[in-house]
């Protein structure tokens, strides 16, 4: 592993508009060229977060992933972030984690907002994936996600090679500012917990149903300390994460191996 480094898009996504949040991310990636690895862009990020962009769901053949490989490849770096996909039956609030390559990882949220009755108008996805990136191992999640720490735990198997999942936790949300508390301190439990960095990628603005987003987006490091945080403003912060001081965290605190075995079902 070589220390990686990480970009927060932290933008104002607009309201059902997938065209004029192509142009507008497009906008705010262009100055990362080849000066980071990874790049979050919010939840929804072509549509912001509603029930009724449903009607509006892409295809895996549509304009955003097409989008999102021609992004990655222009700027040489890995992009994250999720878009409304249909795909047979149902429509998924899908996270796609894309390469300059082109090569393409999707993961479907699998805890839907029940509060906003996402659960009502999408279908929930079922596996976690992890992702191998710049010899980091990947965890993408999805907002929600966030407040269930059996789904995000960090497996350790003493048989595999470096024993953890992963080493980066990743959520994409549109949390709004009235929870902001939650999303702060939820971020640090899971990177203390987990033994990991962890990246919390959050919009700004009010969306169309008068939800305001203050931000907040953070980089936690794996002592729940944060090594950057984002303002309640349009903004796009680069941090690098420091590989071996990750390692030396795990070799002098082990909390792995006293964790407890479990299955994800």
């Amino acid at each position: 592993m070589d220390n990686l480094r990480i970009s927060l898009v932290q933008g104002d996504t607009r309201w059902h508009d997938p065209a004029a949040n192509r142009d507008y991310y497009g906008h705010l990636l262009a100055p990362l060229h080849q000066t980071t690895d990874l790049v979050l862009l919010p939840e929804t990020f072509t549509s912001g977060f509603s029930n009724d962009a449903i009607s509006q769901a892409e295809t895996m053949d549509g304009p955003t992933i097409a989008w999102l490989r021609e992004q990655s490849k222009a700027i040489d770096a890995a992009i994250c972030g999720s878009v409304q996909i249909r795909d047979g039956k149902g429509v998924y609030n899908r996270l796609c984690f894309v390469t300059p390559d082109g090569e393409l990882k999707t993961y479907d949220k699998r805890h839907l907002f029940r509060y906003a009755k996402e659960h009502e108008r999408y279908a929930a996805g079922r596996d976690r994936i992890t992702v191998e990136w710049k010899g980091w191992r990947i965890c993408p999640l999805v907002c929600y996600d966030l407040r269930f720490p059996v789904f995000s735990r960090n497996r350790f198997d003493v048989e595999r090679k470096g024993g953890l999942d992963y080493d980066l936790l990743l959520y994409v949300a549109n949390w709004p500012s009235a929870r902001a508390h939650a999303w702060n301190l939820l971020l640090r439990a899971r990177a203390v917990e987990n033994l990991c960095f962890v990246a919390g990628l959050n919009r700004v603005g009010t969306d169309g149903n008068g939800l305001h987003y203050s931000g907040e987006s953070a980089v936690i490091d794996f002592q729940g300390r944060a090594m950057s945080e984002c303002a309640d403003e349009e903004v796009v912060v680069t941090t690098t994460l420091p590989a071996r001081e990750l390692l030396a965290h795990r070799e002098h605190f082990p909390a792995m191996f006293d964790a407890d075995a479990f299955e994800l079902r």
